[in-house]
């Protein structure tokens, strides 16, 4: 009995990216894992599975290196390594050979199913336009040799194409949409069992040489790996269960927005690599809410945060390729922003000194060296500083690059659609609305040095991050601010 007669399997998470070619009824099947890096709680992998087991043939996964992916540094790359170390071990404990490619999934995935006779392909889903170009480029050279890509979206809890049909203008317009269907989609996983059907030895790869795989990357490595972050599912599952201890979700009730405490959950890291699926995390925060009522509102908005949030960035990156772009903004973001393209500026700063948090503002600074040092920034955090960029840069435009360059380059979660999102929304006003006008943000929400002074102790963050410049300094910049002249980047 496969795991869709178990009802563990909606066949609504699964799209046919070659149409017109049905599934045959026998052969091998590859999973090409990418966005998904994790053996429990897979969805695209328990889909794989099932077909193999229906067909009672061989089951394999595929992951295909890169030397280089857009702004990704050895930092992103280790975590990403690391992780896949442990999804080898765990493929193996269920008599499921992995094989790690060093290329491009165009190349490496149609050779793979010609040497071991596989019929059927199963992908994973990214919304951004890399990965839809490779699924679309692998789906093609597949169908041309007859073999069917079948996608499965098993990052977000409602699928994306089943969220909604078309680009949503906010989290509000989808909420209602993803809450009808949670019922329905947010089940419990199935167990990935030990494959019944394991091929020969003489099928299986040799152990992945790891230290070829790190050789092989043409990345920066000059950004250092954060060491105090543990990657991969293991570590992954026990963050989890840290945050699910009644103490700490009553801090995240409390002190979210609050820098200083160590309230949040930590495991974006992990949900951006996919080594922990946010579905286990939504059931896991769930059930915390079911068993106590104290809890129950910890619980929804937590839930709201992680499928709401997280699943209408997604939504926007399917729906609009210029998710990164101000191209990519509403009409009255992009008419306020060209409206005050041109107005004086206070400070302008050039991307090296903002690389460097070598502002004024002490608090921008720290939260610049936070991201820097330890390849996280507080989330509340990432607002004020991407907001900042657009409030000290020459221009809209090059603020967003900037930005997003930042990010990609230091945070372990960049290069993701909530990254995207987030300094859409700082920027170019993204899934919110048009505010009171002012200079150089025009209607664009604004947020300031004061108002996060009334949130949070500024000064005690700051002093967890040496270099940036102290508060002292920072105040007599602010004193002096009208008097300075803006200058040239």
């Amino acid at each position: 009995m496969g795991i869709t007669e178990k009802g563990g399997f909606n066949e609504k998470r699964c799209r046919n990216i070659t149409t017109g070619i049905d599934l045959p009824d026998s052969g091998p099947v590859i999973y090409w894992m990418s966005r998904d890096q994790r053996v429990e709680d897979n969805w695209a992998l328990l889909y794989a599975q099932q077909l193999a087991v229906q067909r009672k043939s061989h089951l394999f996964v595929v992951f295909c290196l890169v030397p280089k992916f857009l702004d990704a540094t050895i930092r992103q790359f280790h975590f990403l390594l690391t992780g896949l170390k442990q999804v080898e071990a765990g493929l193996k404990a269920k008599k499921i050979p992995f094989f790690l490619q060093l290329g491009m999934a165009v190349e490496e995935v149609p050779k793979l199913c010609a040497k071991l006779k596989a019929t059927t392909v199963v992908c994973d889903m990214s919304p951004l336009r890399v990965p839809l170009m490779w699924v679309k480029d692998v789906a093609d050279k597949c169908g041309k040799k007859g073999i069917p890509v079948h996608q499965v979206d098993a990052h977000n809890i409602v699928p994306v194409w089943v969220a909604s049909d078309k680009l949503e203008y906010a989290a509000r317009t989808i909420r209602p949409k993803i809450t009808k269907l949670l019922p329905e989609y947010l089940t419990d996983f199935p167990a990935l069992a030990s494959h019944k059907y394991p091929p020969a030895k003489s099928a299986w790869p040799r152990p992945v040489d790891w230290k070829a795989a790190d050789k092989c990357l043409k990345v920066d490595r000059t950004v250092p790996v954060v060491e105090s972050i543990v990657p991969g599912s293991c570590a992954a599952h026990q963050r989890l269960a840290r945050f699910c201890k009644v103490e700490h979700l009553k801090l995240f009730a409390t002190s979210r927005n609050d820098p200083t405490k160590e309230a949040l959950s930590g495991l974006s890291p992990y949900l951006h690599f996919g080594q922990i699926g946010p579905q286990r995390c939504a059931l896991a925060v769930q059930a915390c809410g079911k068993a106590s009522k104290s809890l129950k509102s910890v619980s929804d908005s937590f839930i709201e945060e992680l499928v709401v949030r997280r699943e209408v960035a997604d939504n926007f990156c399917f729906y609009n390729p210029k998710y990164d772009s101000l191209q990519g903004c509403t009409d009255w973001a992009k008419i306020t922003l060209s409206k005050h393209e041109k107005d004086k500026r206070a400070y302008i700063y050039s991307r090296k000194e903002l690389d460097g948090g070598k502002t004024h503002d002490d608090l921008w600074n720290a939260a610049q060296l936070q991201m820097v040092r330890e390849g996280k920034m507080h989330g509340f955090l990432r607002m004020y500083w991407a907001k900042k960029i657009l409030e000290w840069s020459p221009s809209p435009k090059e603020a967003l690059e900037r930005a997003i360059y930042l990010n990609d380059r230091y945070q372990l979660d960049g290069r993701d659609p909530n990254g995207y999102v987030g300094c859409m929304w700082s920027i170019g006003g993204i899934h919110d609305m048009a505010w009171t006008e002012r200079p150089i943000f025009g209607k664009i929400r604004f947020m300031n040095y004061e108002g996060c002074k009334r949130k949070f102790k500024v000064p005690e963050f700051v002093a967890r991050y040496p270099g940036s410049c102290n508060a002292a300094t920072a105040a007599l910049a602010d004193a002096e601010r009208p008097a300075k002249k803006a200058r040239k980047a």
